[in-house]
């Protein structure tokens, strides 16, 4: 079932030489059986994005930008504000066969992907991609083992009744197992892939080797930064002053259907899901997801009530210890200034009295009475032994 837009994304796909700007791998263990071992999920967890649950750094990696939260935003933001933006999130974890789930909200505008993907170590791969300038549409793609040399897999659907992926969230689920491949749009099954199907060459080019979790947003129409035959699948040029652009998400659930599993190495260079040794236990980052540092609010909201009371008395007490000290202050301040202020006044007295001595002394000597003597004023010289002073 394809539609007139499939059939035009596939032949422009067949123009590409490279997959996707988020997908590559470090150690492909096609080539070597040294590759570092895949820590392994074993279990089953839920993820909550927002303000108070940011993605925890010992979980998820970031590259291309950080993630924006706000408490005015529905969810993490993954912004994109200008060329080599990409802001993306990787589990440090893997699964084989599984379960994934994501509350997404696509990003508007020409030339902008946003994207999950499921990826391993040896470039197995299953998408969800959703277009800027796409607003009915949500692709479903696959490859095995980073083979790009056809572009045969991807199909568009539309979303459940006449949705949009940019104007609301809407739930993008897989499912994988050894036996089927199956995407989901708001729990309604669009697509189902299993070995036998000729697409898979076989079974070669299906799926099947320990999967970690990508989440992100980029500019496929960024002429700087991809080759044409990129640019014309994501819908044309990108036009950053018609940004930023924001990609939102809201959780993310992931099942590891290898229940009890630490983690994962290949045995061979076959890429095959039997040749994948798996080691029992719990590993390191599943540790961290079960138990997670908890944030101030969620360390008092588990506090009994008892405590809980404790501390409000404590900060009642702590509060009333510093108004009493703010109290105190004021009183010392104020009997401060009353004990200066005696002292200022009791040598303001003394000088007053030492001046009514010194008029008293001047006019007994005839000071302050002379009069005039042909015009000048009759000066007289203190007796010796006398207080000397300035003319009053």
């Amino acid at each position: 079932m394809f539609s007139s837009r499939s059939l035009t994304s596939l032949l422009l796909l067949s123009l590409l030489p490279m997959t996707f700007a988020q997908t590559f791998t470090s150690c492909n263990p096609l080539n070597t059986t040294n590759c570092p071992v895949d820590p392994a999920l074993g279990t089953n967890a839920s993820f909550t994005f927002n303000s108070t649950s940011p993605a925890d750094p010992k979980v998820w990696n970031s590259t291309g930008g950080a993630l924006q939260y706000t408490l005015d935003k529905p969810g993490a933001e993954f912004l994109i504000q200008g060329s080599g933006d990409s802001p993306t999130i990787t589990s440090a974890f893997y699964f084989l066969f599984g379960r994934v789930s994501v509350v997404l909200r696509a990003a508007s505008g020409t030339g902008i992907v946003s994207s999950i993907v499921l990826e391993s170590d040896d470039l197995d791969e299953i998408d969800w991609e959703f277009l800027g300038g796409n607003s009915t549409h949500a692709e479903t793609n696959f490859f095995g083992k980073g083979n790009t040399t056809s572009y045969n897999r991807a199909i568009w659907y539309p979303l459940p009744n006449n949705a949009s992926p940019q104007e609301d969230f809407h739930n993008y689920t897989v499912t994988w197992t050894a036996e089927s491949l199956d995407w989901y749009i708001d729990d309604q099954h669009v697509r189902q892939v299993t070995p036998n199907d000729a697409v898979t060459l076989n079974g070669k080019n299906y799926p099947q080797t320990p999967m970690n979790l990508k989440m992100g947003i980029w500019a496929g129409g960024d002429p700087k930064t991809n080759v044409p035959g990129v640019v014309q699948w994501a819908g044309g040029d990108v036009d950053y002053s018609k940004g930023p652009f924001s990609m939102y998400i809201k959780s993310a659930e992931v099942v590891d259907y290898t229940t009890g599993a630490s983690q994962y190495s290949y045995g061979d260079e076959t890429g095959s899901w039997q040749s994948i040794k798996v080691e029992k236990g719990t590993s390191a980052v599943t540790q961290r997801v079960l138990n997670p540092p908890k944030t101030l609010t969620q360390r008092v909201t588990s506090l009994s009530h008892a405590a809980k009371v404790g501390i409000a008395i404590g900060a009642i007490a702590a509060a009333a210890l510093f108004a009493l000290a703010i109290t105190l202050c004021c009183i010392i301040q104020r009997r401060k200034g009353a004990k200066e202020k005696w002292y200022a006044d009791k040598e303001w007295e003394k000088n007053r009295r030492e001046q009514e001595e010194i008029r008293a002394e001047a006019e007994a000597l005839g000071y302050g009475k002379g009069g005039w003597v042909g015009g000048a004023r009759e000066v007289r010289e203190a007796p010796r032994g006398s207080r000397r002073f300035s003319r009053i």
